[in-house]
């Protein structure tokens, strides 16, 4: 029996063979291979079993370093396309366009290529890295849609990190010393170094300091003058060369129980002086509404003394025992000017 496949198609799905047995004699069909090859004017035809367009990849996972190179495989299979529809697409907040009607776009424009269905982006970055999805269309198969997912991690070794760490400290006070990497994927984890010397994570209940390696927080608990020294932070991934920061001196010193002590005598003795002058301000009249004033005007033949008792006659009148002060009749006789 020779069998060949079709001529008008691709895929490799129905066969067709032939005897010449089969030209001069009346069988209907016959069993190979556990198919059933039917015979029809002179060709008989298997009934394999359709297979509509199916989408793959060999990498659903891509990690590659930062500015190298990302293959992005995408295979398919259709079942009478002939010239199927492919394109790319980016998944975010919104999905956007990597490949479509033959071209790439936006910034994939000129750095990326593809061949068949696979795309290589060149010189990637840390904004290429997500979710693709690789669609291929074939309007002729029984399915006419198929895709798959690609998700693209790009790898960023450690860079310096950020150290906040205090000069100084009061024993017996909690203190921390922060380090953050915020551009290092995947995130750092962190080391603290004292003198040079690494400082481990202790799991001891009574230990005078925690350190977290994911978050790179050192707290002290009860800080003491013991843990004066150079401290420093080490910021590591599996990508690239580990990454510390300059380290700096944090000095512990004890509170200064003299200094506490004299502070809250002066406070206490400002407090006394004020409380003993408002006192004696008010026994002696300084705080009352009205009080007895006088002053001296210039005349023209001499100088008359004027009291307020003068000026607020309308108030004393209303004394029945008020007797107002003796006069002098030449000071107020009309003979010349005054001011006053």
């Amino acid at each position: 029996i020779e069998c060949t496949y079709p001529t008008n198609g691709t895929l490799k799905t129905n066969i067709l063979c032939f005897t010449k047995s089969w030209l001069n004699n009346d069988i209907k069909n016959i069993q190979l291979a556990g198919y059933t090859l039917h015979r029809q004017d002179r060709t008989v035809t298997s009934g394999l079993p359709i297979v509509p367009v199916t989408v793959s990849t060999t990498t659903p996972k891509v990690e590659v370093h930062e500015n190298s190179d990302a293959v992005l495989s995408c295979d398919f299979r259709t079942e009478k396309e002939q010239n199927p529809r492919i394109e790319w697409k980016k998944k975010g907040t919104d999905v956007s366009f990597v490949y479509y009607e033959g071209h790439f776009r936006g910034a994939f424009a000129g750095r990326a290529r593809i061949k068949g269905a696979t795309v290589t982006l060149q010189r990637v970055t840390q904004k290429d890295a997500g979710e693709y999805r690789c669609e291929i269309t074939a309007p002729h198969d029984t399915i006419t849609l198929g895709e798959t997912n690609i998700t693209l991690e790009v790898l960023v070794p450690p860079h310096t990190p950020s150290c906040e760490i205090p000069s100084s400290a009061l024993t017996g006070s909690v203190v921390q010393l922060r380090c953050r990497d915020q551009q290092s994927i995947p995130p750092a984890t962190y080391s603290w170094y004292k003198d040079d010397k690494p400082l481990t994570p202790s799991r001891m209940a009574n230990a005078t300091y925690h350190l977290n390696p994911i978050t790179g927080i050192l707290e002290f608990k009860t800080v003491a003058r013991g843990d004066t020294g150079q401290y420093s932070c080490l910021a590591s991934n599996k990508v690239g060369p580990p990454k510390m920061c300059e380290a700096k001196h944090m000095k512990i010193e004890d509170v200064n129980m003299a200094g506490v002590v004299a502070a809250v005598v002066v406070i206490c003795l400002v407090i006394a002086i004020c409380g003993f002058g408002g006192y004696y301000a008010h026994r002696n009249g300084y705080f009352s509404k009205h009080r007895g004033r006088s002053f001296w005007i210039p005349q023209c033949h001499g100088v008359a003394h004027i009291s307020n008792q003068d000026l607020h006659r309308t108030e004393d009148k209303t004394n029945a025992n008020y007797n107002p002060p003796p006069q002098d009749p030449a000071d107020f006789k009309h003979t010349q000017s005054f001011m006053l």
